[in-house]
C-alpha cells in the first residue's frame, strides 16, 4: 500500500534541525524546539505503527520512480516499531539533554546535530534500497562524530579517532559488497536483489559478498573481535551523547543484519555456524572487559557489547524461535541502554563522578530516584517479570533445541555476569555509606525545580516503556511473532514494493 506520510519521522527532525540552526545562539530557543520536534516525531511514529500494524507494508516511491528503478522506503513491521522506539528514546534523550548538555555544546550546534542524527536512523530503517542505507549510514557516522567531538576535551578526541577510523573501515566493507552486489545483479532495490539474487549461479561469489557485509555490519554492531572501539569511546562524550550511541547505533548494526540476511542472502550452515562463534566471544568478551571495569560508563560500554552477542546468537539460528528472541531483545536493549547512560549522567550530575569507589549513599539521599533507577537495573538483569526475561526464554529454548550448548553456555555466563556487576554496581554507589573523604554536596550549580525534573523524568518515561513491555509481554509476543514471519517469509514485503513485477 502507498502511503505518502512514511517519511514522516525524517521529515520532522529534518525541520526541528533547520529550526535549530535559526535559532543558533539562542539555546533557550532550542531546548524547547527540540523538546516540540522530539514529541511530534514520536507521535508520527505513533501513527506510523499503527497504520503498519492494523493495514500491512507500506511503500513510497521517491518522486514517483517506480520500484526497482527509483529509491523506495518501506515500512512494515520491523521498520516502523523500531522508529516508534528510536523516537520514544529520542525524546527522552532531547529532555534531558535541556539540563544534561552544557550551554557551550549548545552553542556548538549539538541540538540540530542531534536532530540530524535521530533523522539519519529513521531513514536507515524505513529505506527500501540497499545504497541508500549506506547514505543513512554516513549520515548517522558524521552526525555522530561530531557530537563525540563536541568539546573538544583530549579523552573525547581519542575516542572519536577510535570510533571514526573503524567506522570508516566498516563503510568501506560495506559500499565494497553494494558494488559487488550491484556488478552480478544490476539492481540496487532490496525487494528486487531477494529475486534477482536466486539467479545468480556463481556461489563462491555471492559467499564473498556476503561476507563484505557481515564483517561492515559486525564492525558497527560491535561484533568480536573489532568491537574495542565501542568501550574506547562510548565514554568519553557526555551522557546525553553517550546514550544516544549506547541505545541505537550499535542497534542499526543489528537490523541491517536482520534486513539483508533475511532478504538477500539467507543464511547457510557456514554462516549460521560464524554467526554462532562470533556471538559466544562477543558474549565472553564483553563480560570480561565488564568484570574489570569501576567506572560506571565502561561498565555499561562492555555490557552493550555482551548482550549484542546475544542477538548475533538469536540471528545466527535463524529460526522463528530465535528471531522472536533477537527482536524481543533488541526491542528491550535501546530502551535499557539508552536509559542506563542518563543514569549515569544523572549519577555524575549528583556526585561529579562516576567511579564506583568514589560513590556511595545515593540510595539514603535519593530514596525514590533510586528505587526507579532499580526497575531499569532489574530490566537489564533479566529479573522476571521484566522485559530482560522473556527474550532469553526463546533464545534458551531454540539453542537447546538446535544443540548449540556453547551458546547455552555463554548466554548463561553472560546473564550471571550481568548480575554480578550490576549487583556490584548497587551496593557501590547505592547501599553502601558515603567514603569519608567524600563530599557529598551536588557538585554543580543548583538548578530551579523544573530543569532537576527534566533530569529524572526521561529516566521515568523509558522505565515505565521498559515495564510496559515486560509486563506486557504477551502483546510484545504478538508482536516479534508476526516480524519474524515477515523476515523468514519475504513474500509479502517483496509484493508491497514490486506488485505484480515479481510473479
Amino acid at each position: 500500500m502507498i502511503d505518502n506520510h512514511i517519511l514522516g519521522p525524517v521529515f520532522i527532525h529534518l525541520f526541528t534541525a533547520i529550526l535549530q540552526l535559526v535559532a543558533w545562539r539562542k539555546t533557550a530557543t532550542q531546548r524547547v524546539i527540540s523538546a516540540i520536534g522530539s514529541f511530534l516525531g514520536l507521535l508520527v511514529a505513533i501513527r506510523l505503527f499503527t497504520k503498519v500494524y492494523t493495514t500491512g507494508i507500506l511503500t513510497l516511491n521517491a518522486s514517483n520512480w517506480e520500484a526497482p528503478f527509483g529509491i523506495v522506503f518501506v515500512a512494515d513491521l520491523l521498520s516502523s516499531t523500531l522508529v516508534l522506539i528510536t523516537s520514544l528514546a529520542g525524546l527522552a534523550v532531547s529532555l534531558f539533554s535541556s539540563t544534561g548538555i552544557s550551554r557551550q555544546r549548545m552553542l556548538y550546534g549539538y541540538f540540530p546535530i542531534f536532530h540530524f542524527l535521530v533523522m539519519g536512523l529513521n531513514g536507515a530503517f524505513l529505506t527500501g534500497d540497499i545504497f541508500n542505507l549506506y547514505v543513512w549510514f554516513e549520515v548517522i557516522i558524521i552526525s555522530s562524530f561530531v557530537l563525540m567531538t563536541l568539546g573538544g576535551r583530549k579523552t573525547q578526541l581519542e575516542g572519536a579517532v577510535k570510533y571514526m577510523a573503524l567506522n570508516i573501515l566498516a563503510s568501506t566493507f560495506f559500499l565494497t559488497g553494494i558494488g559487488i552486489l550491484y556488478g552480478i545483479t544490476g539492481s540496487l532495490n532490496m525487494a528486487d536483489l531477494s529475486q534477482k539474487i536466486k539467479l545468480v549461479n556463481n556461489q563462491f561469489l555471492l559467499g564473498i559478498t556476503s561476507t563484505f557485509f557481515l564483517i561492515g555490519f559486525g564492525i558497527k554492531s560491535a561484533v568480536f573481535p573489532l568491537y574495542y572501539w565501542l568501550p574506547s569511546s562510548y565514554h568519553t562524550p557526555p551522557s546525553a551523547v553517550a546514550a544516544t550511541f549506547g541505545g541505537l547505533l550499535t542497534k542499526v548494526g543489528i537490523y541491517a543484519m536482520l534486513r539483508v540476511f533475511s532478504l538477500i542472502f539467507i543464511p547457510d550452515d557456514f554462516t549460521r555456524n560464524l554467526l554462532m562463534v562470533l556471538a559466544v566471544l562477543t558474549i565472553i568478551t564483553g563480560c570480561m572487559g565488564a568484570l574489570i571495569k569501576l567506572n560506571i560508563r565502561r561498565l555499561f560500554s562492555y555490557l552493550i557489547v555482551c548482550h549484542i552477542g546475544f542477538m548475533i546468537g538469536g540471528i545466527g539460528m535463524f529460526t522463528k524461535v530465535a528471531l522472536m528472541g533477537t527482536l524481543f531483545y533488541l526491542f528491550h536493549d535501546i530502551l535499557v541502554k539508552t536509559n542506563m547512560f542518563l543514569i549515569a549522567g544523572l549519577i555524575r550530575h549528583k556526585r561529579g563522578t562516576m567511579d564506583m569507589k568514589s560513590l556511595g549513599g545515593l540510595y539514603a539521599q535519593y530514596p525514590k530516584t533510586s528505587l526507579l533507577i532499580a526497575i531499569v537495573l532489574f530490566s537489564l538483569v533479566g529479573i522476571p517479570p521484566l522485559s530482560g526475561f522473556w527474550p532469553k526464554i526463546f533464545l534458551f529454548k531454540e539453542a537447546f533445541t538446535l544443540e548449540y550448548y556453547a551458546f547455552v553456555a555463554a548466554l548463561v555466563f553472560g546473564s550471571f555476569v550481568t548480575l554480578f556487576v550490576i549487583a556490584r554496581m548497587w551496593s557501590e554507589v547505592f547501599w553502601k555509606d558515603v567514603p569519608a573523604n567524600v563530599d557529598i554536596e551536588d557538585k554543580f550549580e543548583p538548578l530551579p525545580l523544573a530543569r532537576k525534573i527534566l533530569l529524572v523524568l526521561p529516566i521515568g518515561i523509558l522505565a515505565a516503556a521498559t515495564l510496559f513491555i515486560g509486563l506486557n509481554a504477551e502483546e510484545i509476543v504478538q508482536l516479534v511473532d508476526r516480524i519474524s514471519d515477515q523476515l523468514l517469509d519475504t513474500s509479502a514485503y517483496v509484493q508491497a514494493v514490486l506488485g505484480n513485477q515479481n510473479l
